[in-house]
């Protein structure tokens, strides 16, 4: 009898768990900063950027902090704290420094196959939230990340940044609005594909396709071997790594607990799916261009933030509402229903059941969404849209989100939103887990990964590092000249200018 399983001599440098604009964002560092290191890329569909990273699984917005009203909560004094704000229009600036420099390099010939200019606004109804806006405006509108917003409550101005908002819409109520130039809608999937493609062209990188990771282990070296099945042939071969990124979205936290690392043990993920309105008719997409953010209902999660989205993907603008939550035990859009009970272990049940615990507000927010009729779903983008006809919009499934579980001693495990990287001690591993502003920032995550796991070429890789992105090592709000030259320069070289 013959095995399916062949041994082989393959070793890498680094290898690539995951063909999403994580993996691909890291790899073409990497390669910029070290082009002697060889490089396999792991993916288990037939192509890149078919799960989260897809153009249609995410909302494309460049999440810069400059609509989404959760990064700017309310303090109990009435003030409005804006740290997280710009902490996160930081991280994106990192990115479009680094997106800068590829397009002057020559490695991606043309911004537009990727990036477009899109206004974004924040958008609320009511006195109440008219006064939050105008507070948070204050707030924002003299930090140089921030310059050039605007707001407004006069419906005559408020037409003009977001006609299709405005049609239909009955007079009486108060409204108001922020609007901001600087905004960005972004083709994350042909990013990927772009920077993939790069490292095709290179020496010493291997794109391995319709090839799933189904283990890895330790060897003797301190490095590891990845266990490979060939899809296309249920072979099964052990590649050596020195370092092994898990960059495989939902499908990273089973990988991560896989390694055996004391840093995954409590962790656990709580998936939360999501799904869209989506309109391709080019006379109503016409009548609006921007990214219009509105407030979280009651009880719901960060990123089911409600907003209507100017979207252009392969140059065609259409719309995108929503997201309209719900509830699957599946990791990933093409994954299993089992992975949420195969990721239950004895260290992170605890954690698990204390945020089942904790959170059954969300989780009855999320089974109010699963349970949503089209009428329902119809009347939430009637409040952003309130000439909205059903014929005109199609439901579309949106990818995974895989939200991170902690232990925690006092409440025993929390429920974290946004990202995490998780590395081992001697840095041979590393795991990017969680969700949302994820691929806006996945050039400073990927940063973070350097750091942590290759603090010994940091020396060496600086002055490139410098070249490729001018703020590294340090924050653009503390340097209002740097800050300027930043984004006068991104924006000439991205065309951004609208």
């Amino acid at each position: 009898m013959t095995s399916n399983t062949t041994r082989t001599d393959s070793a890498y440098d680094v290898v690539l768990i995951g063909g999403g604009v994580m993996s691909a964002t890291l790899g073409a560092l990497l390669k910029l900063l070290q082009p002697d290191w060889s490089i396999g890329l792991f993916g288990r569909l037939g192509d890149v950027a078919q799960e989260s990273s897809n153009a249609w699984n995410n909302a494309g917005t460049g999440h810069a902090a400059l609509c989404e009203l959760n990064y700017t909560p309310e303090r109990a004094d009435g003030t409005i704290d804006i740290s997280k704000a710009v902490g996160v229009n930081e991280a994106f600036q990192v990115s479009r420094q680094f997106w800068a420099y590829l397009v002057e390099a020559g490695v991606i010939a043309s911004p537009r196959e990727f990036l477009n200019p899109i206004p974004h606004m924040s958008f609320v109804w009511g006195a109440e939230n008219g006064d939050y806006l105008r507070r948070r405006h204050d707030a924002l509108k003299d930090h140089p990340l921030f310059a050039g917003m605007r707001f407004s409550t006069d419906p005559a101005q408020l037409k003009q940044w977001m006609p299709l908002v405005m049609e239909g819409r009955t007079a009486g109520t108060p409204l108001a609005a922020t609007w901001i130039a600087s905004g960005t809608d972004v083709n994350f999937g042909a990013l990927t594909h772009l920077l993939v493609h790069f490292l095709t062209q290179q020496s010493g990188f291997d794109l391995k396709l319709g090839h799933e990771v189904e283990d890895l282990t330790r060897d003797a070296s301190g490095g590891w071997r990845v266990s490979v099945r060939d899809q296309s042939t249920g072979n099964t071969m052990s590649v050596g790594a020195r370092f092994v990124f898990i960059g495989a979205g939902g499908g990273a936290l089973p990988l991560l607990q896989k390694t055996g690392i004391p840093e995954a043990r409590g962790i656990g993920g709580f998936p939360v799916s999501g799904q869209f309105l989506r309109c391709t008719n080019p006379d109503i997409a016409a009548r609006h261009h921007a990214k219009v953010y509105g407030k979280a209902s009651v009880g719901a999660p960060p990123m089911s933030v409600p907003h209507l989205d100017t979207r252009v993907i392969d140059g065609k603008a259409g719309l995108l509402f929503g997201p309209y939550a719900g509830f699957s035990t599946k990791f990933l859009k093409q994954g299993s229903l089992w992975d949420l009970p195969r990721s239950i272990r004895m260290d992170n049940i605890g954690a698990m059941l204390a945020v089942a615990r904790d959170n059954m507000a969300l989780t009855k927010y999320l089974i109010q969404q699963v349970m949503q009729s089209s009428q329902a779903r119809l009347a939430a983008l009637r409040d952003f849209v309130p000439t909205a006809r059903a014929e005109d919009w199609e439901l579309i499934v949106a990818g995974q989100r895989v939200q991170v579980i902690k232990k925690d001693a006092k409440k025993g495990g929390v429920l974290q939103f946004g990202t995490e990287v998780i590395t081992g001690a001697n840095g041979s591993v590393a795991a990017l887990l969680g969700a949302s502003p994820g691929a806006s920032t996945a050039v400073p995550i990927m940063l973070t990964v350097i750091r942590k796991c290759f603090a010994g070429e940091l020396p060496r890789w600086e002055p490139k590092l410098k070249e490729m992105i001018p703020s590294f090592g340090g924050m653009l709000a503390d340097r209002p000249e740097l800050c300027a030259h930043v984004h006068d320069w991104t924006t000439r070289v991205l065309q951004l200018e609208g």
